[in-house]
């Protein structure tokens, strides 16, 4: 290691692109006291073309990402949609103040 710290910051800047089929949403959230948004609320247009309201999201973790250098926050959740649990990632773009959802 040198004094200029040059080579003291070399973990991934990148997560690479978002896997999965992209489908936007509305979120409503909820801050914490370290201004983290939480997810409570999603709400989304299915492929009937109906607005669908999920109220049962349960996050299981959620980590800051990159994606193409775009700064995000990825939850990974569990969430009942149509009476059918499924494992769902529910990603924020910081910059953008926008969300999208991926099913895993």
């Amino acid at each position: 290691m040198s004094a200029f710290g040059i080579g003291t910051n070399t973990q991934s800047t990148n997560d690479g692109e978002i896997q999965g089929t992209q489908m936007e949403i509305a979120c409503a959230c909820w801050f914490t006291s370290q201004r983290k948004p939480t997810p409570y609320l999603i709400k989304f247009i299915d492929e009937n073309g109906e607005i669908q309201t999920v109220r049962e999201i349960k996050v299981i973790y959620m980590e800051p990402k990159n994606y193409s250098g775009i700064p995000s926050l990825e939850y990974t959740c569990e969430m009942v949609i149509n009476e059918i649990r499924h494992n769902i990632k529910l990603i924020f773009f910081m910059q953008e103040c926008r969300w999208i959802m991926t099913f895993l």
